[in-house]
């Protein structure tokens, strides 16, 4: 669980501008970081909701849904990023809008040692396969960083990820 005075405005408000800008595919693995996002989701009876195996799962899916004329949100924890390595290749050499938003781990507060090493290394990693990191740290980063990340993905095509700081979302209790 994260925090038990979790802000929920930030993430309803930014599952407000997904929709305003058109992302109708929500890919995710099941986290409680993303949770108001996955459950809106999943309760939005105007989007497709797609709960994944393994992240990079949702490299593919993304690409589909743009070649399908539709916007699309692959939502992971920082753990997940390492998982997605080659597949971001795609992104790379497809050069199709792909948009991110990661919930970090192994930063503020982390309790558990497991999470340390690719908490450490996703922003390092995503950029190395080419993929713009932005980082919103407080809930007044969210909406602004995420519009930039909408607009630079879905207007000029790049690979973007939001990193959610795990002060943002509350370090797990354990």
């Amino acid at each position: 669980m994260a925090d038990e005075h979790y802000d929920t405005a930030w993430p309803d408000a930014l599952y407000a501008l997904l929709r305003e800008h058109g992302v109708t595919q929500f890919a995710y693995v099941p986290d409680a970081g993303h949770r108001v996002l996955i459950n809106r989701s999943l309760a939005d009876p105007d989007v497709k909701s797609v709960p994944l195996t393994t992240e990079e799962e949702g490299v593919a899916l993304l690409a589909g849904a743009d070649l399908g004329g539709q916007r699309g949100v692959l939502l992971m924890q920082s753990s997940g990023v390492g998982n997605c390595i080659n597949m971001l290749s795609l992104t790379a050499g497809a050069r199709f809008p792909f948009l991110t938003i990661v919930s970090m781990r192994g930063e503020f507060g982390e309790g558990n040692p497991w999470q340390f090493p690719m908490g450490q290394a996703a922003q390092k990693v995503l950029e190395a396969m080419e993929v713009i990191c932005l980082k919103a740290e407080t809930p007044a980063d969210v909406i602004p960083v995420a519009t930039a990340a909408l607009t630079m993905a879905f207007q000029s095509g790049q690979a973007v990820a939001v990193l959610l700081s795990q002060r943002l979302i509350g370090a797990k209790k354990f």
